[in-house]
C-alpha cells in the first residue's frame, strides 16, 4: 500500500509559544508516527519574506524553529524535514501555476482581503497600500509547496482551509487543461477540536496580542507571564469555577488527567489565586524542562541542524524533480 503524503509548513516568525505547541506542534508530531502516511515538514522561509526583511533575523528564526521542533519530539529520521528555499523546483512550479491561476482567486485570498479592509478602515486612499506582490501571490507559492510533493493531506485549522482549497482549484485548472492527472488533489485535514488556547490575558494566545507563554526561555520570564494572568476577587477559601479560569485551562494543557482532576478539586475547595499560579508555573516548568534542555543543546550546534535540513532537502528534491519532469513534459518543455 502506497503511503499518502501529509505536508505541514512552518513559518519562521520567532520562537513558538505554548499555543503553537498544543495547537499545532504536538498534533503534527503525533501524525508523523502514522506509518500509513509519509510526513513532510518544511520551514517556509520564503513565505516569511512577505513581512520579514532582516537577513540575520530570518536565518536565526529558521534555525530556532528547526531546533524547536526537534527538541519537542520531531524525529528527522521518520519524516522529510527541509527548508523551503533549498528546493528550487518550488519556484519554477510557482511560476507555472501562476499562469493557470485566475486573478480573481488571489483577490479573494484572506490575507489580501484583510490588508485591503485595514486600509479602508483607516481611510487610506490606496486600498493596496503596503501590499507587496509576494503577499498578493503567496497562495500560488503555497499551492506549489503542496502540489510539488503530490500531497494528499494538509493539516490546518478552520481559518486556514482556504489555502488548501486554492491549491486544489489550481491543480484542477492544470489537470483539466491538459486532461491528465498530473497533480494529486489535496484535501484539508481539519482540526475538529478547534481548541482556542487562552493567553495570559484570557484572549486567544497570539504574538500580536503579546499574551503568549514562551516554550523556552528563563524561568523568571515564565513566572512573570503567569503572574500577569487576571483573576476575580474571590478570596482564599471561597470556591472558584475552574471552567472560567485561564489558570486552570492552561494547567490542563500540560497535565495528566489525574493532575487535572486534583487541580479541579482544589478550585472547588477555594484554592488561593497565588497558590494556583504557583502550581501552574511548577507544572509548566516541569513539562518544558527536558525540551528546553534539548533545545539549548541544539542551538549550540547549528551545523548539525543544517545537516538535518540539507538531508531533508535531498529527500524532498527527489520527489520534486520527479513531479517537475511530469509537469515539463505536460506543458511541452524539454527535459534537462
Amino acid at each position: 500500500m502506497l503511503q499518502q503524503v501529509v505536508l505541514t509548513g512552518i513559518k519562521p516568525t520567532g520562537l513558538p509559544h505554548l499555543g503553537n505547541l498544543v495547537g499545532a506542534i504536538q498534533p503534527a508530531i503525533a501524525m508523523s508516527l502514522d506509518n500509513q502516511k509519509r510526513a513532510f515538514y518544511f520551514i517556509a522561509d520564503y513565505h516569511a519574506l512577505t513581512t520579514l526583511k532582516d537577513a540575520q533575523l530570518l536565518k536565526a528564526y529558521t534555525l530556532q524553529v528547526a531546533a524547536t521542533w526537534i527538541a519537542l519530539g520531531l524525529n528527522p529520521s521518520r519524516v522529510v524535514f527541509y527548508r523551503q528555499s533549498d528546493v528550487p523546483e518550488l519556484f519554477e512550479l510557482s511560476w507555472i501555476l501562476a499562469c493557470f491561476t485566475p486573478k480573481g482567486l488571489m483577490n479573494r485570498a484572506h490575507a489580501y482581503k484583510a490588508s485591503v479592509q485595514r486600509n479602508a478602515e483607516i481611510g487610506e486612499g490606496d486600498v493596496d497600500a503596503g501590499v507587496n506582490v509576494g503577499l498578493y501571490t503567496y497562495p500560488v507559492l503555497m499551492a506549489a509547496d503542496i502540489l510539488l510533493m503530490q500531497t494528499h493531506w494538509v493539516p490546518v485549522g478552520g481559518d486556514q482551509v482556504q489555502h488548501v482549497e486554492i491549491a486544489r482549484d489550481i491543480a484542477q485548472y492544470f489537470n483539466r487543461q491538459y486532461q491528465r492527472a498530473v497533480f494529486v488533489l489535496p484535501e484539508a485535514l481539519i482540526d475538529k477540536q478547534g481548541r482556542v488556547i487562552p493567553g495570559v490575558d484570557g484572549r486567544k494566545m497570539s504574538k500580536s496580542y503579546n499574551n503568549t507563554i514562551p516554550i523556552f526561555g528563563p524561568s523568571d520570564a515564565l513566572r512573570k507571564r503567569i503572574v500577569r494572568i487576571p483573576t476575580d476577587s474571590s478570596a482564599p477559601g471561597e470556591p472558584k469555577d475552574p471552567e472560567t479560569s485561564t489558570i486552570f485551562h492552561l494547567f490542563r494543557l500540560v497535565a495528566t488527567p489525574e493532575q487535572t482532576a486534583d487541580f479541579h478539586a482544589q478550585f472547588l475547595a477555594g484554592i488561593a489565586w497565588k497558590d494556583a499560579k504557583d502550581q501552574l508555573f511548577s507544572r509548566l516548568a516541569q513539562h518544558l524542562a527536558a525540551p528546553r534542555e534539548r533545545y539549548r543543546d541544539l542551538v549550540k550546534d547549528p551545523a548539525m541542524i543544517e545537516g538535518i535540513l540539507d538531508h531533508g532537502a535531498e529527500q524532498a528534491r527527489d520527489l520534486a524533480q520527479d513531479t517537475m519532469r511530469r509537469v515539463r513534459l505536460t506543458i511541452g518543455q524539454n527535459l534537462r
